[in-house]
């Protein structure tokens, strides 16, 4: 069975269950995947074999004892570089750190492991999780499959690749400015930001907590190549964790149907791409068809949510990281960030108290837009995937954050949203974002599900 690597997450851990084949099999099929694919594209930087075949093996073991055994037993998957998972280097993509070995699993991933998931390996980032590209001076730099000259997208731009290509049927991302979504755009892949609460997060290796702002905005989350995968990753992920003190054991809220859903592209001053109208287009027929009311109504607030996030991320960033992006990160990182600070004013301490406060306003704004649309379908970029490091162009910059809008500000707001792909455009995937409101993780799943059951699974066409 030499191409189970192909399975879906719930297909592989069904037939693990059944004994139809066996976790050392899958294990072996997606290691084999890894070995012919992964040299090619850089996705996989920390090799996990060994380890993961000793880890199938004893789920195999543990099946044949008659042992209680969790819903992803057995299963092919991959953790980003940026998480702490038990003696392993957590480097987040800076050369320095790759010596410092993690003493503890994060919940996050000891979530996956509980669940049976058999840890193939760890996957590339940029330097500090912080560009739409995935490179670094200890990796390398991965590459998109679709195209290599075009972003893989970032942060979890090593966790899209790999899925894309068929390395792992479920990967691990986090996303502060749509490092899941972006990725999965780029990619043609589905992933999934959760509101904040939902997964729980922590690395006992990090110097110390985040500030404020960047702690409302950051969430783990589940990516693979079908919505069904994601649900499976983010039941398994939401298990609680006494770590984390913004977990909250919220039930997975639904609304009653029809939905009245919200189709924008968002408006700014910087063009849509043909490719995204098109997305947006074939998303809105889809659930027209699933029996959604669809309307093309803009939300509100928009040009306050990306100003509101960029004043607070570039705050936060100065105080908490330019130091020591200036002492271990390389020219890029600094040139990037330089880049974005200079277009960003510099607040003060009530400036910053008060961008905080005008948050809250814009997020009723929008829960009060959302009694009326509870979904909202938005591009996930206004452009098709940047060419690689393009944001190392200080003049396309300034159009670059405002083409990323859609995708930051929900972030900010702290709403769920998926992002799933709706086709190809000229070789390259393209596709949307869904955003639910807070804890209706459910509305966003099933209406991708709608989708998705029109265009299809994208990134199988990659390699059928």
């Amino acid at each position: 069975m030499t191409d189970l690597w192909r399975l879906s997450a719930r297909e592989l851990a069904a037939g693990i269950r059944t004994k139809e084949f066996s976790s050392e099999e899958a294990t072996r099929s997606a290691l084999a995947r890894m070995a012919a694919a992964n040299p090619a594209i850089n996705a996989v930087t920390q090799d996990l074999s060994e380890s993961a075949l000793e880890d199938a093996k004893a789920a195999d073991a543990a099946l044949q004892r008659g042992d209680d055994v969790g819903s992803l037993h057995g299963v092919p998957i991959t953790i980003k570089e940026n998480v702490d998972q038990k003696g392993w280097s957590n480097t987040n993509g800076i050369p320095a750190l790759d010596a410092v070995i993690a003493q503890t699993d994060s919940p996050v991933v000891a979530n996956l492991k509980k669940a049976g998931g058999v840890v193939i390996g760890r996957t590339n980032v940029p330097e500090f999780s912080l560009r739409w590209f995935s490179t670094n001076p200890l990796r390398g730099r991965t590459l998109n499959p679709w195209n290599e000259g075009i972003t893989p997208g970032g942060s979890s731009g090593g966790a899209a690749s790999s899925l894309a290509m068929g390395i792992g049927a479920l990967a691990h991302g986090n996303d502060i400015g749509g490092s899941l979504r972006y990725p999965a755009y780029s990619c043609g892949i589905v992933a999934l930001r959760p509101s904040l609460g939902r997964i729980p997060s922590y690395n006992a290796s990090a110097p110390g907590d985040r500030l404020i702002a960047m702690t409302l905005m950051a969430v783990q989350g589940p990516m693979a190549r079908t919505v069904a995968d994601v649900r499976l990753g983010l039941d398994v992920m939401s298990q609680g964790s006494a770590e984390d003190p913004w977990w909250a054991p919220a039930p997975l809220l639904k609304s009653d149907q029809p939905i009245r859903v919200a189709v924008s592209s968002w408006p700014n001053t910087s063009d849509c791409a043909p490719s995204v109208q098109a997305a947006l287009k074939t998303t809105a027929d889809a659930l027209q068809a699933a029996g959604y009311v669809v309307e093309h109504v803009d939300p509100p607030v928009t040009e306050e949510v990306m100003l509101n996030w960029q004043a607070l991320i570039t705050a936060e960033i100065r105080l908490s990281l330019m130091d020591v992006a200036r002492q271990v990160g390389s020219p890029d990182i600094n040139k990037f960030l330089d880049r974005v600070l200079e277009l960003s004013p510099e607040l003060d301490l009530p400036g910053y108290a008060q961008a905080l406060a005008t948050r809250t306003g814009l997020i009723r704004a929008w829960q009060n837009f959302m009694e009326q649309y509870p979904l909202v379908v938005l591009p996930v970029s206004r452009a098709a995937p940047f060419p690689q490091d393009a944001d190392l162009d200080d003049a396309r910059v300034p159009s670059m954050l405002l083409e990323q809008a859609p995708l930051y500000a929900m972030n900010l707001l702290g709403l769920p949203s998926i992002a799933l792909p709706t086709g190809t455009v000229d070789g390259l995937p393209t596709g949307v974002q869904i955003v639910g409101r807070k804890f209706h993780e459910a509305d966003c799943l099933a209406a991708a599900e709608a989708v998705e059951a029109e265009v299809g699974m994208v990134a199988n066409r990659l390699w059928d």
